[in-house]
């Protein structure tokens, strides 16, 4: 199997550390607000990854974090924590806002047909963790105490760009906020791994630790959490290209410097969603997400197809009109499959000819077209039903479209079932209404609101009606 490792820009053969047992991390999400389909995009191809090595018989183990506390709003240490933010804008505690939307991205993922990681793990639930690190780093001289807060020392890296050579205007999406330089800094490039509370008496979340009342810097929580779940040694580690620079580049200076060698072989970056306007960001206000394709009429598993279409280090451009192609393509396919005759015996020769001409297209860097290709290939191949609705289940095991599913339900019927969900929903927000249940009132109506649906209170009743 070769894969781009973006720590070298190269193309390279993959050997785990460990013949056939592969240690993988992916940086899971900010649970602030929902997930837009860009966020996605990575978490789909992330899945894809993770179900092509078990089904070329590597054994995964995946970790992945929850960011509910750390993440500032901008990447560069300054600013306000994401979650604080989120929890002023919907008048909600810290906690009731990572809970309801680490169970939004969850069921995004459920809709998607994403697996759940192996491990999955809050960044408040490894403070002690982070706590140890950090001490390490300071014994190590690797880190340094001023104003109150702990700094890595980046100076004391022979190279601190690991990354290097890549797209410049990927790079700077890092550091796209607009930033007072932080005085405390001995460098410019040395980031904050602990906060204390002389500079935050806002934030929620707070501990206790050697250096104060505080909480950690974002890029601390990757290198614990998966030092704590895979161990001294990482073999893949995933995320979108806006992470490379810094949170990634940040990951590696502190990991190798706590652990005093090399921490992971592969890195493995999703390029860019792009809409009209670029790059597609929950700051831009309004935002696509799954619930709202589906208040339009599509199905998710559509959206997934999308991404397939697209190599995943290519920068991917959604408009309507190609996810409505997209949707056509996927209705053809399911019922070209649905038809086909299961009777007779498999043949196995057959089979493993097209499943090996699956793997080869995968094995190339992941290239999900070319495996999209073969489903097609299987269709037209030489071979009885039976044959080809084998192979498909087993090309589905990794690429996840349903291929096997019944045809989908007629429009009228999906639409029934929308009305029905989004009834329901306006049923438990009117309970939860009477039973001043504020937060679930509000958090509610904030999904309503993702679905594109606009509800308005009136003396006699709850109507609603989609936004135009």
């Amino acid at each position: 199997m070769i894969l781009y490792n973006s720590l070298g820009q190269t193309k390279q053969e993959f050997v785990p550390y460990s013949d056939k047992q592969v240690n993988m991390y992916t940086c899971g999400p900010t649970v602030y607000h929902y997930a837009h389909i860009g966020n996605l995009r990575t978490y789909i191809m992330e899945d894809v990854l993770e179900k092509y090595l078990r089904f070329a018989g590597y054994n995964v183990n995946r970790v992945m974090n929850i960011t509910d506390v750390g993440h500032l709003s901008s990447d560069a240490d300054t600013g306000e924590d994401k979650m604080l933010a989120g929890a002023k804008r919907e008048h909600k505690t810290v906690l009731e806002i990572a809970k309801f939307y680490t169970d939004a991205f969850f069921a995004d993922c459920e809709k998607l047909n994403i697996k759940r990681p192996d491990v999955v793990e809050p960044a408040t639930n490894c403070i002690d963790e982070f706590i140890h690190m950090i001490s390490v780093l300071l014994e190590k001289d690797y880190a340094y105490i001023a104003g109150g807060n702990v700094y890595f020392d980046t100076s004391k890296l022979d190279a601190y760009y690991v990354f290097g050579n890549m797209n410049e205007d990927d790079l700077a999406v890092g550091v796209r906020d607009s930033v007072e330089e932080d005085p405390n800094k001995r460098n410019k490039t040395d980031f904050v791994l602990w906060f204390t509370k002389s500079k935050f008496d806002s934030q929620e979340l707070k501990w206790e630790s050697p250096w104060g009342l505080g909480y950690p810097g974002w890029h601390i929580e990757c290198s614990c959490i998966s030092y704590k779940h895979n161990g001294e040694y990482l073999d893949i580690h995933c995320g979108g290209i806006d992470n490379a620079f810094p949170h990634h580049t940040n990951e590696i200076a502190q990991s190798e410097s706590f652990l005093g060698h090399k921490w992971c072989k592969y890195w493995f970056h999703v390029l860019h969603l792009n809409d009209a306007r670029g790059k597609m960001s929950k700051s831009k206000g309004d935002f696509l997400t799954v619930s709202l394709l589906e208040s339009k009429g599509y199905d998710p598993i559509v959206y997934r197809m999308f991404c397939l279409q697209s190599h995943y280090r290519k920068p991917l451009t959604f408009t309507y009109e190609s996810l409505d192609n997209t949707a056509k393509a996927y209705e053809k396919l399911i019922n070209r499959i649905s038809a086909l005759d299961n009777s007779g015996e498999v043949d196995q020769n057959k089979a493993d000819e097209l499943i090996a001409s699956f793997k080869e297209a995968m094995d190339n860097d992941l290239n999900t077209s070319l495996g999209l290709t073969c489903v097609y290939d299987v269709l037209k191949a030489d071979a009885n039903g039976a044959t080809k609705r084998y192979v498909l289940g087993e090309l589905d095991k990794v690429l996840s479209l349903d291929l096997l599913k019944a045809p989908k339900e007629t429009t009228a019927s999906a639409d029934d079932a929308l009305t029905a969900e989004i009834d329901a929903l306006i049923k438990q927000r009117t309970e939860a209404r009477a039973n001043k249940d504020w937060a679930t009132a509000d958090a509610i109506r904030d999904k309503l609101s993702a679905m594109n649906v606009v509800v308005v209170d009136t003396k006699d009743g709850i109507s609603w009606h989609f936004a135009d």
